[in-house]
């Protein structure tokens, strides 16, 4: 594992923004390829990766997404020049859009998100791919992203379900938002579990490439959505709009309410008073406990740079910024550490209490912080059931509280912290004490 930063000590080139030209969808779906209708018996690959994209991943109908009736109501608010399914604000996160220099004959927009929009662009690693003599490493070093790292992969699915902010750069902000554009929600461990899997890790997966458990993956997913966040506060050019700072941002459900629903409870780790917005600070919370078995000194110094950074918000832009460089550069230093650590038992158990224990703490009133808890909980309790830190009756416990969890939080306009905090004492009293 310790070649994992030392690879991704510079940040990757995203498969969007290579130089690689992108052959399309259809040079991987070949019979003998990938698109054989079943598993390929006594394989070490599938070979049917296409069509479980094609039937299973919400990822292939992204394009015609585009193409429905809420996307054209988006793009007349926008007063987009073209249509959605042709303009690149909606088509650099609806599809695979490379440079139009970039695209192979048989490469289509209408793909949507295809094979090279995560795993690059294949002109020079496809034939040797294809031919089976080159290692993942030489595939790599021929353009092939390397989505098995959790880091690259956390850089690469943050580009669309949040953002990207270099040279090239792409960003849901509250005005695409406003337009109506569905609130972004995004955990890499999470997500990359209900991504229907076209691979299969066994011993020749695990020969040829690092394998991470779920919980360090979730850790660094949550490492690298603070990175992002706070690059983005920092940025001149993403934090700002006009006058205001950029309110995608912020926490939407402490202003998005009816007024009449007078619900403003104070929260110990912001020492803000009521009226004032607050910035998103979900996955700040988990890096918090995160941190803390790893690095419990980059753990105290974000706890304080947590308050320091809602303090900043409200006494100006230069201000913020300056705090969120305190937040980034702690941010970073995490995604290096967890990248070397093994999650064990102890801290398993220990990250389940930090959680119920932050949540206990008032810490979970706003919606998106009780979200991002609850996909926690939920890494943590999977990685406990598959290393054997429960037994059946603890598991069986701990399903029945966390479908309780999940109850609580279903439906974004209809969350009580109330019932979200019984869920948290479910939880707290069928988990492991040590």
């Amino acid at each position: 594992m310790l070649g994992l930063w030392s690879q991704l000590s510079a940040a990757e080139v995203l498969p969007q923004y290579a130089k690689d030209t992108h052959l399309g969808v259809v040079t991987c779906a070949g019979s003998t390829c990938h698109g054989a209708l079943e598993p390929w018996q006594q394989s070490n690959v599938l070979q049917n990766e296409y069509i479980t994209w094609q039937r299973q991943d919400q990822h292939a109908k992204a394009y015609a997404t585009l193409l429905k009736e809420e996307s054209k109501r988006i793009a007349r608010n926008l007063k987009l020049e073209r249509p959605a399914h042709e303009s690149k604000i909606c088509l650099d996160c609806h599809s695979d859009n490379p440079p139009p220099n970039l695209r192979g004959a048989r490469f289509q927009l209408s793909d949507g998100v295809g094979c090279e929009a995560c795993h690059g662009g294949s002109v020079r690693y496809l034939g040797l791919h294809a031919t089976g003599v080159a290692t993942h490493a030489e595939n790599v070093q021929n353009g092939l992203y390397p989505t098995e790292e959790p880091v690259a992969r956390a850089q690469l699915c943050l580009s669309c379900h949040f953002g990207s902010f270099g040279e090239d750069s792409k960003f849901v902000t509250h005005r695409i938002m406003g337009a109506g554009h569905p609130r972004m929600s995004f955990e890499l461990d999470t997500f990359t579990a209900i991504q229907p899997a076209h691979y299969r890790i066994d011993a020749d997966y695990r020969k040829r490439k690092p394998v991470f458990s779920g919980v360090q993956v979730w850790a660094i997913g949550q490492a690298m959505a603070v990175s992002q966040t706070m690059t983005a506060v920092i940025s001149s050019k993403f934090g700002r709009d006009g006058i205001f700072p950029e309110l995608v941002l912020f926490d939407c459900h402490a202003c998005h309410h009816p007024m009449s629903d007078v619900r403003w409870q104070p929260r110990a780790s912001t020492g803000l008073p009521p009226g004032v917005p607050r910035l998103g600070d979900a996955n700040l919370l988990m890096l918090i406990i995160a941190a803390k078995q790893v690095a419990p000194d980059v753990s105290s110094a974000l706890g304080g740079q947590l308050r320091g950074l809602h303090a900043a918000a409200i006494q100006g832009p230069d201000a913020m910024a300056s705090a969120a460089r305190g937040v980034k550069e702690s941010a970073d230093r995490l995604l290096a550490a967890f990248a070397k650590h093994s999650f064990g038992r102890a801290d398993l158990v220990a990250l389940l209490n930090g959680v119920l224990g932050m949540g206990l703490g008032g810490e979970f009133l706003d919606y998106a912080a009780a979200e991002q808890a609850t996909m926690a909980m939920a890494s943590i309790v999977n990685a406990m059931r598959d290393t054997g830190v429960t037994d059946e009756a603890q598991r069986k416990a701990l399903d029945a509280a966390m479908n309780r969890a999940y109850e609580a939080v279903g439906k974004d306009e209809q969350y009580k912290p109330a019932a979200f905090v019984e869920a948290l004492k479910q939880i707290q009293a069928a988990a492991p004490k040590s």
